[in-house]
């Protein structure tokens, strides 16, 4: 596997911790970026995407063991998260990377920016196992926003060259780990959680 560049993953931070965006690899596709709990910053990718602000967007995080700062964890994310992990392994062990990640909707968010956040108070994350993205969410010790690095509307870029020149410049800093990387990477799972235990699949 490709191993990223210290000095690359340093001038991302800088950006993050300034307030800035970048554009960066994830676990799923191209993703634009910005520290979660910085509002203006979170302004901005709205801005470049040109979004409407009541549109929620997810989140990563680089360990489990860090949602209960953010956000209510029933039971129920516990077991999916339990699950997925043993999958990965699984998946792993049998050199195969077929397994979709999994986003799940967890109720009243908090210490997140507020423009982040749903009407009804929750707020997508996902643990991400990608070690460019997950080593960003671990140095920089808060979540990262990842939405696609897409004009709204308009395709999803699932690879660096499919990124159009308006995000490109639009940006603060542009990554350069796996630019040449042409695997496909499957979506993610979604599934809205309630406080009361249950669930809803949204994308499977």
């Amino acid at each position: 596997m490709e191993r990223y560049d210290k000095e690359d993953l340093d001038a991302a931070l800088d950006v993050l911790r300034n307030g800035g965006i970048i554009v960066y690899p994830t676990d799923t596709v191209w993703g634009i970026g910005c520290d979660a709990t910085n509002a203006e910053a979170v302004k901005k990718i709205y801005a470049l995407k040109q979004r409407e602000d009541s549109k929620s967007m997810l989140v990563l995080l680089d360990s489990s063991i860090k949602l209960d700062y953010y956000v209510d964890v029933p039971d129920t994310a516990e077991q999916l998260l339990e699950a997925q992990g043993v999958n990965e392994q699984r998946a792993k062990d049998d050199s195969t990377d077929e397994l979709r990640p999994l986003t799940l909707i967890y109720p009243n968010a908090r210490h997140i920016a507020p423009n982040l956040i749903a009407e009804d108070g929750s707020i997508g994350i996902r643990i991400t196992n990608e070690p460019f993205s997950q080593a960003l969410c671990a140095r920089l010790k808060r979540p990262i926003v990842s939405t696609s690095a897409n004009i709204s509307g308009q395709p999803t870029a699932h690879f660096y060259k499919e990124i159009s020149r308006e995000i490109l410049d639009g940006a603060d800093y542009v990554c350069h780990f796996r630019r040449g990387d042409d695997t496909p990477h499957e979506p993610s799972t979604i599934i809205k959680l309630n406080a009361d235990g249950s669930f809803k699949i949204i994308r499977a």
